[in-house]
């Protein structure tokens, strides 16, 4: 439907917080805990998109090993569908590798699902349908 947001893996939460404030002359709206992944996410509204600052709760999180290995930046695109299990039935049959059988929920009240870097040119892509 269109791109949801964008997801900026960063070292350091706050610093970053305050540093999006002041880049994007607007404050964070929301912030978020997702145990399951070991995040901590805040967001910023950017017209009809949003920014996803990602930053680890732990040494075994996703970000902390992002980090490790490539270092802060860009970490993923996110794309708003309408139905998330078709669309990862329909990915799958083009050939695609899903990194989840099933969406799993994520931040700001989504169904969740990534696609394999190695299918986008080495961009993570995300799927994401909104809860009701």
């Amino acid at each position: 439907m269109h791109i949801d947001h964008i997801g900026i893996a960063v070292s350091d939460l706050e610093s970053a917080i305050k540093r999006y404030e002041a880049l994007l002359g607007t404050p964070c709206y929301k912030r978020e805990r997702v145990e399951s992944e070991g995040v901590e996410t805040a967001f910023f509204a950017t017209g009809e998109s949003k920014v996803e600052l990602l930053g680890a709760t732990n040494e075994t999180s996703v970000i902390t090993k992002f980090i490790a290995k490539r270092g802060e930046g860009l970490h993923h695109t996110a794309f708003e569908v309408a139905d998330i299990r078709a669309e990862m039935t329909r990915l799958k049959a083009q050939g695609y590798t899903l990194l989840n059988e099933e969406p799993k929920t994520g931040a700001d009240n989504k169904l969740i699902a990534f696609l394999h870097p190695k299918d986008a040119n080495g961009v993570l892509m995300e799927l994401c349908q909104s809860v009701s």
